[in-house]
């Protein structure tokens, strides 16, 4: 029996020297709701708009922020399929979205400067029916936003809009531990899109005509260290019990 646990031990431990470098494995999602909000019309809801934009205070047609709503279920799912359920975590997330042309006065021009994402902790605000041709007041509005904002709130990071009209542009997010909680509990994740100074970025929505336009969360994660661990430890023991004797 000591000769077996040893040469279980020395086996576990010869596995795991040369084990290789656990693979990441990645999920993109779509939002199941989004919507921008206008300090122009502080009232109204635009949830249904083809079209989102982030715009600085002191723009030409105003201040506008986004919230965005994705449901990682399925990437979650995934993930157990793949790691072993809750065997697993977020190392990275990257959230494409596709530049749009301002054509309706309604929007700012589009111009370069930083945008910034944050993870919500509050998931319960309503997308809306509203749009810029006929606003309506069944969703979450810029006054009403920050009351969906939080001190719990965390930064994913800012980025640098390169300008334009058209094209897409991805950004590597820093997931926080809020937003690597809600993935791994299959949780509803929401996002807070707003812009730095100077800038306005319009950019398609969930409800943009052009597949290619619309928005979308690519999540990346690993398999836990004490995961891989337990099953090297125990592949090494089958492979030492069940060895000639």
């Amino acid at each position: 029996m000591r000769r077996i646990v040893f040469g279980c031990a020395f086996a576990a431990a010869t596995v795991i020297w040369t084990q290789p470098r656990a693979h990441a494995a990645t999920q993109t999602v779509s939002p199941i709701a989004d919507a921008f909000v206008a300090a122009s019309q502080p009232d109204n809801n635009f949830g249904i708009s083809g079209g989102l934009e982030v715009s600085a205070p002191g723009s030409p047609a105003g201040e506008f922020q986004v919230v965005m709503r994705f449901d990682p279920a399925a990437a979650r799912g995934a993930f157990d399929a793949e790691f072993g359920a809750g065997n697993w975590s977020v190392t990275g997330a990257s959230l494409r979205l596709g530049t749009s042309p301002p054509n309706n006065a309604f929007f700012n021009p589009n111009v370069a400067g930083p945008v910034s994402v944050r993870w919500m902790q509050n998931d319960t605000w309503l997308e809306g029916s509203g749009s810029p041709g006929a606003p309506t007041t069944d969703g979450v509005t810029f006054n009403t936003l920050p009351t969906f904002l939080s001190t719990n709130d965390e930064p994913l990071g800012t980025f640098q809009f390169p300008g334009g009209n058209s094209g897409t542009n991805t950004y590597a997010l820093s997931p926080s531990s809020g937003f690597g909680a809600d993935v791994l509990a299959g949780n509803l994740v929401s996002l807070h899109v707003t812009a730095g100074p100077g800038t306005s970025y319009l950019f398609g929505s969930r409800s943009a005509p052009n597949d290619a336009n619309r928005p979308s969360l690519t999540i990346q994660a690993i398999p836990e260290p004490a995961g891989a661990l337990s099953i090297a430890v125990a592949a090494a023991c089958l492979l030492v019990r069940r060895a000639p004797r």
